[in-house]
């Protein structure tokens, strides 16, 4: 049975609380674009960010990190055999692992990778609407990175993946869902302005690979990931003027949040 919401931002807030007194070490294999504001935005809630994704090391790390973030936004030859790598690993000793399928769809290298790393066992798997459908078969993805489909549009396709899998699967768009193939939660917080920063959606894969690596609680651990991140968005897009000042305005915003402006302000049904 699905916690009540208020179990849940309670839980939200205690798994915040573990990934700033324990700071998981997250390895990011993960798109050359935005490595820098991931690395930042993991640094800013607590996390310690190592961007290891080269054969013959990325196995070894993935091995001793806290969680492991799989991105395929810019899946390069070496890259995608580090992945494989780091998943391997990742299975073999038990570290939780989030894979980003992004951009999937009509391309068909990262479409291939996609299906065989979900076949691999991710604890997590995050997209849009149109990432998720494609995953599951189901579409042919959207425009590049962004969503052409509807997040409730994608319900059935993440509950599907996450029968398949066994992967908490969240799907982002206006409001998140997150399922663990039996059980739907909506999470209402975020801002447009996420989607207006290079990075917005990709950086929240590695947030998720934090929480897990905290909270074996996989579904709460998703459902923390995002409503702290979402929350910090709110807060700094009500001190911005437009997506420059709103990059730095998150940072501020996820190193300065506290317990009261998550409770006060989380919305999960």
């Amino acid at each position: 049975m699905t916690r009540a919401p208020e179990n849940l931002i309670e839980s939200t807030i205690q798994a915040w609380g573990a990934v700033r007194e324990r700071g998981p070490l997250v390895q990011c294999l993960t798109n050359a674009v935005v490595t820098g504001f991931t690395a930042n935005v993991l640094l800013a809630l607590g996390a310690a960010p190592a961007m290891v994704d080269i054969p013959d090391e990325a196995g070894a790390f993935a091995r001793i990190a806290s969680g492991v973030l799989v991105n395929l936004g810019t899946p390069g030859s070496e890259q995608r055999e580090a992945m494989r790598e780091a998943v391997a690993a990742a299975r073999d000793a038990g570290t939780p692992w989030v894979l980003d399928p992004v951009a999937i769809g009509v391309l068909p290298v990262r479409t291939a990778l996609a299906a065989e790393l979900a076949a691999a066992g991710p604890a997590v798997v995050r997209g849009n609407a149109s990432e998720i459908i494609a995953l599951d078969g189901s579409g042919a993805g959207g425009r590049g990175v962004d969503a052409t489909d509807g997040v409730e549009d994608a319900v059935a396709a993440a509950r599907r993946i996450a029968q398949a899998t066994g992967a908490i699967v969240a799907v982002s768009g206006a409001v998140d869902v997150v399922t663990d193939g039996a059980r739907e939660v909506r999470l209402g917080n975020g801002d447009a302005l996420l989607t207006r920063v290079t990075g917005g959606g990709c950086a929240l894969g590695a947030v998720m690979a934090a929480f897990a690596g905290v909270d074996e609680d996989r579904l709460a651990a998703v459902i923390a990931a995002v409503t702290v991140y979402n929350v910090a968005a709110e807060v700094a897009a009500e001190r911005s003027a437009g997506p420059g000042g709103f990059a730095v305005a998150f940072l501020d915003a996820l190193a300065g949040l506290d317990a009261d402006m998550v409770r006060s302000r989380a919305v999960i049904a």
